[in-house]
């Protein structure tokens, strides 16, 4: 009877919660988006870590795995993390080497198109229309001075207002995003030097809050998890590595300029799964139609071929292969997380659909097994 009465109570304050979640969701919402924001530095920094531990943990296999110096066993770490981001920052630094100096040429070939025909527009505007002063006002002296004085003081007044305003908001946006990056910065340095005594406390904690078989549940759950995404990191990587330096040489076979640039820029944008190397596609075209806009549509043809044989043929093999989930599934995962959330989405369907797909592949296995016979000690007891 006292059993019946705690499942009562237990689910009386589950659907009390309920009520109150639904009835004050405006204001939950709002709660969890102020939290969120708070904690974003700190989400952004679990997210670096994560990225930066596949290379740090590839590094400390390679450094001096068989020793047995104390001094090389405490400094594997250290150095290891170290290589790691100053290998993240070489990377950073070649594809800026490689995109900005062909990115400020197109920029300064268009600006020399373009001054020219502001000129042009210029000479062909009557600028007494932007006062609306006409010029029958002019010639007769019919012109209230002290009105025009105070609309071009109220003009300049606005303008020079708006540009402050817009250099206030950029300089906390900087200061803001700098903060952030930081911070960032410093948790995941944290959380990868203690990441061993940091699994141990939280295991702890899962032990001694959950029953045996939750707990098991959800630490297999979160290494199914983990595997799936690791292997989605480097596979994406590679696919992007790939898909750039095809497009580099494909650009180079065809003679189309900034062929360097573009490539690593699409290469770049493909780490954005199926839809990326379009994004990057968009900016090359731009760049190329500044010097030769049949150049352009020809790229455009190019990258639509090369972007077919990607999706439908690199991509599903190099990324789909890795993670163990079927091309199809790929492109639905693509397409579903896009549309809920975006690039975001992309990025967090694919590796959370495979994980799904293996867990309900091996549970859909163990249901359909067949039962295994009795023992022999089994039958005697019989």
């Amino acid at each position: 009877m006292k059993r019946e009465w705690m499942g009562a109570a237990r689910l009386g304050v589950v659907l009390f919660l309920l009520y109150l979640a639904i009835h004050y969701w405006g204001t939950l919402s709002s709660l969890l988006l102020l939290g969120l924001g708070a904690a974003f530095p700190l989400v952004l920094g679990a997210v670096i870590a994560y990225a930066v531990n596949i290379l740090m943990s590839l590094y400390e296999g390679w450094y001096f795995p068989d020793t047995k110096s104390p001094f090389v066993i405490k400094s594997r770490r250290p150095v290891c993390l170290l290589l790691a981001f100053a290998s993240l920052i070489a990377i950073v630094f070649l594809l800026i080497r490689m995109i900005l100096p062909e990115l400020l040429e197109c920029t300064l070939v268009l600006i020399q198109e373009v001054v020219p025909m502001l000129e042009k527009l210029s000479e062909n505007l009557d600028l007494s229309q932007f006062f609306s002063i006409s010029s029958t006002a002019l010639a007769d002296g019919s012109i209230n001075w002290k009105e025009v004085i105070a609309s071009i003081t109220q003009w300049l007044v606005k303008g020079v207002g708006g540009v402050m305003g817009s250099v206030l908001s950029l300089v906390s946006a900087t200061v803001s995003t700098a903060f952030t990056a930081v911070v960032s910065i410093i948790f995941s340095i944290y959380l990868l030097l203690g990441k061993e005594k940091l699994g141990r406390q939280i295991s702890l904690v899962m032990k001694t809050y959950l029953k045996p078989a939750w707990y098991s549940h959800l630490v297999y759950f979160l290494e199914t998890l983990h595997s799936c995404f690791r292997r989605f990191v480097v596979g994406q990587c590679t696919e992007a590595v790939i898909l750039g330096l095809l497009c580099m040489g494909g650009m180079m076979l065809l003679r189309f300029p900034y062929a360097s640039m573009v490539g690593a820029l699409i290469g770049f944008t493909a780490l954005i799964p199926v839809a990326g190397a379009y994004i990057g596609a968009g900016v090359g075209a731009f760049m190329i139609f500044t010097v030769s806009p049949f150049q352009s549509l020809f790229f455009l043809i190019f990258i639509a071929i090369l972007q077919q044989l990607e999706g439908n043929l690199i991509y599903p093999k190099v990324v789909g292969s890795s993670i163990g989930l079927p091309g199809i599934w790929v492109l639905a995962a693509v397409t579903i997380g896009g549309g809920v959330l975006g690039i975001g989405g992309m990025l967090l369907a694919v590796p959370l659909a495979a994980a799904l797909y293996q867990m309900l592949r091996v549970d859909v296995a163990r249901r359909n097994a067949p039962p295994s016979p009795p023992s022999a000690q089994e039958s005697t007891e019989e």
